[in-house]
């Protein structure tokens, strides 16, 4: 039978292994716009890069409504969806770092400055999304 999660059950699964997040932001024209994202948490934040010039980047600049959802595609099935708006930054040292401790998540420890230096570049964007709600079920299917 379909539960919600817990605080601490969504921010474990959302956090578990290379899970990608599928990223809704509001497009110019009030449409949704969804795209995959490598993603970490940070207390109440959920972080990621994006490039400034991307659809997302422009559409975070205009409107900085966000959705994200993570799911687990395998039976019982699990999802958590997580609602929020985005605070950018261009500052080079915090895009690094996180480009890097996002890195470390998808591609390892041994790949992570390799990932960092590529993706924490100028017209890299730092977003900060703090989680204003959460809706997050854990077996669907049991």
């Amino acid at each position: 039978m379909a539960q919600k999660m817990t605080d601490e059950e969504w921010r474990a699964f959302v956090s578990y292994g290379t899970r990608t997040g599928k990223l809704s932001t509001v497009s110019a024209d009030g449409g949704p716009h969804v795209a995959p994202i490598w993603f970490l948490l940070d207390g109440d934040d959920l972080v990621f890069n994006t490039g400034k010039e991307t659809v997302k980047g422009r559409n975070l600049a205009r409107d900085g409504r966000i959705a994200l959802c993570v799911d687990d595609d395998r039976p019982p099935f699990h999802f958590a969806v997580l609602h929020g708006r985005a605070r950018l930054s261009e500052e080079l040292e915090e895009v690094r770092l996180w480009a890097t401790r996002i890195a470390a998540r998808y591609m390892g420890e041994e790949r992570a400055e390799e990932y960092g230096a590529r993706n924490g570049v100028p017209g890299e964007l730092l977003v900060r999304v703090a989680v204003e709600k959460v809706v997050a079920i854990k077996d669907l299917a049991a």
